[in-house]
């Protein structure tokens, strides 16, 4: 059954939750990303199969958490006047959801490449701290 017009909401919003609470920070993407590196460092120092596989489902689960905390950032904290002033800000973004992704730690058990995502995710911060100060 369909809703009468005047009962229709005349204006659609969306946030990361269900209440626009207006609270951003990169530390629930780099604390996530520390968690890949760290699981990462404990699959490589182990030869229990089972142990293996249930770091990797792990590390997988934890790496889909950076990309949703990064694309939280990237889609509803920054506006267009940010990426005029940081016209880098969207490759940077693009670059750490990759790190993020199958083709970088959640694709990869290397902590190296881990290394690469906290280093993009450091500049992320810098940036998003520099935009909270103006």
């Amino acid at each position: 059954m369909r809703l009468p017009r005047f009962l229709t909401p005349s204006t659609v919003a969306s946030a990361h939750c269900d209440l626009p609470c207006g609270v951003y920070d990169p530390a629930q993407a780099r604390i996530e990303a520390e968690s890949v590196k760290a699981i990462s460092e404990k699959y490589q120092a182990s030869s229990d199969p089972e142990f293996r596989t249930r770091a990797l489902i792990i590390k997988e689960q934890r790496a889909e958490l950076v990309k949703h905390h990064l694309w939280v950032l990237w889609t509803d904290y920054f506006k267009p006047p940010h990426f005029a002033t940081y016209p880098q800000l969207h490759a940077l973004f693009n670059e750490a959801t990759k790190l993020a992704g199958a083709g970088g730690s959640k694709g990869s058990a290397d902590p190296a490449v881990a290394d690469q995502l906290l280093q993009k995710i450091e500049e992320i911060s810098k940036i998003f701290w520099e935009t909270k100060q103006a």
